[in-house]
């Protein structure tokens, strides 16, 4: 009856590669490629889900994730018979990749790939409308 925090296995690239792929399939549509609740079912008018990087989706236990692919939650139906166990594991931890790259402090980015960050935080619109 409770959520774990832990996986059932150890989690490697090829892992985290399933679940990037079968997110893009199953949970990027209405969660979007970064998980900020964008996606293209949103776009037409559906309900926006909450975005993975609310500080009470960052702060929840990994079992969340899966609980709610197997179960639902919301205006989501489950995905219990369209996901096995083992891929429901791996979105979970994608999603954390997602969080992750999205809350990285820049102290976490390798010395030799800060300027390519900055120039790209530079080169976007977002970037533009900061300064203005």
């Amino acid at each position: 009856g409770k959520l774990t925090d832990e996986f059932p296995f150890e989690i490697t690239r090829r892992d985290l590669d399933r679940g990037k792929q079968r997110f893009d399939i199953f949970c990027a549509v209405c969660h979007g490629p970064t998980g900020a609740g964008d996606g293209m079912i949103v776009q037409r008018g559906f309900k926006k889900p909450s975005s993975y990087h609310v500080d009470r989706l960052r702060q929840v236990e990994i079992g969340y994730f899966y609980d709610v692919i197997s179960v639902g939650f919301g205006a989501m139906s489950d995905y219990a018979a369209q996901v096995p166990p083992q891929d429901r594991w791996a979105i979970a931890a994608y999603v954390r990749t997602l969080q992750l790259s999205q809350m990285a402090p820049v102290a976490d980015v390798p010395e030799d790939k800060r300027a390519l960050l900055e120039a790209s935080v530079a080169a976007s619109p977002a970037a533009g409308e900061a300064h203005r």
